[in-house]
């Protein structure tokens, strides 16, 4: 059964729960927690988990999030605008290391109570510079 702990403890949880429903489902785990110091206009940001699923070969950056419940628009709602900057601004980051960048997508995995979704292409990179 899935307990509800610190925020810490729960978003740790949701992550290794995210993550397994994602394997399940045949993505392969490429980075946990891939972190980027802030820059010149912009803030640090962090991609939960970056994957690969193997259908198509696209890279998969998933933002993760987990709310007791659906209340003030729940855990896919709660992934704002700013975030989204954040998560674009690690994600160029990280694809600095490849020579030719694979396709790639933003999903969300959205975990409420007991509940989980998974968004994908929840979000395009387009309009964030």
């Amino acid at each position: 059964m899935f307990k509800w702990g610190s925020t810490k403890s729960r978003g740790d949880a949701g992550e290794d729960r995210a993550l397994q429903h994602l394997q399940q489902q045949g993505l392969t785990l490429l980075e946990r927690n891939y972190r980027v110091a802030a820059g010149p206009g912009a803030r640090a940001g962090e991609v939960d988990l970056i994957m690969r699923d193997p259908r198509d070969g696209t890279l998969v950056f998933v933002e993760v999030r987990t709310r007791l419940d659906g209340s003030h628009g729940g855990a896919a709602a709660s992934v704002t605008p700013a975030k989204q900057r954040r998560l674009i601004y690690a994600a160029r980051h990280y694809l600095l290391h490849h020579a030719t960048p694979p396709p790639c997508r933003f999903d969300v995995v959205a975990l409420e109570g007991g509940g989980i979704e998974w968004l994908q292409a929840a979000f395009e990179a387009g309009g964030y510079g």
